[in-house]
């Protein structure tokens, strides 16, 4: 059975929504930068700050390796991950990539209340986010699925990838 990768810009909803689908489904949900967390010992942001963007980027790739061997789960990742053409690899050998899409004043909102994202911690986050997602867009256009989540309830986007991945998992 294969997993279902969920990718896509911070704020999107992948936790939100790989925990709805986990819950629906009946499958185990893997979020990958909690795993890294638990593994290492740190948070994210701790990574970012003691180590660097491309330390942490190793690990991603590391445990993007391990998770793919499982079977039948949901893959939370963060949203860096489409960068390593290994990482997308890993993932879709066993899994079906769909990426979860919104706008930028969209991940703002959701994600502004919060200080652990460590790519937003500049002068200007919301130009920050244009040049990101500017950067990632073809990388997250090579899912299988993209989804745009505007406009959406979490329980309506799992319904969608329920809807277009019975066929493919």
């Amino acid at each position: 059975m294969k997993n279902i990768v969920l990718t896509g810009f911070m704020g999107t909803g992948k936790t939100t929504v790989g925990c709805l689908l986990s819950e629906t489904l009946g499958r185990p949900l893997i979020d990958i930068d909690s795993e890294i967390e638990t593994t290492t010992a740190m948070k994210i942001n701790e990574i970012f700050a003691t180590r660097g963007e491309p330390a942490f980027r190793e690990l991603e790739t590391d445990m993007a390796k391990k998770v793919s061997s499982l079977k039948g789960v949901i893959i939370s990742t963060g949203g860096g991950i489409v960068l390593r053409e290994e990482n997308m690899k890993y993932l879709r050998g066993n899994g079906y990539i769909v990426c979860l899409m919104t706008t930028p004043e969209a991940i703002l909102s959701r994600v502004a209340s919060t200080d652990d994202r460590p790519l937003l911690k500049v002068p200007n986050p919301l130009q920050k986010i244009y040049e990101l997602l500017d950067f990632r867009r073809p990388f997250y256009e090579q899912a299988d699925l993209v989804i745009d989540t505007d406009d959406k309830t979490p329980e309506m986007v799992v319904a969608e990838i329920i809807a277009m991945t019975t066929f493919s998992l």
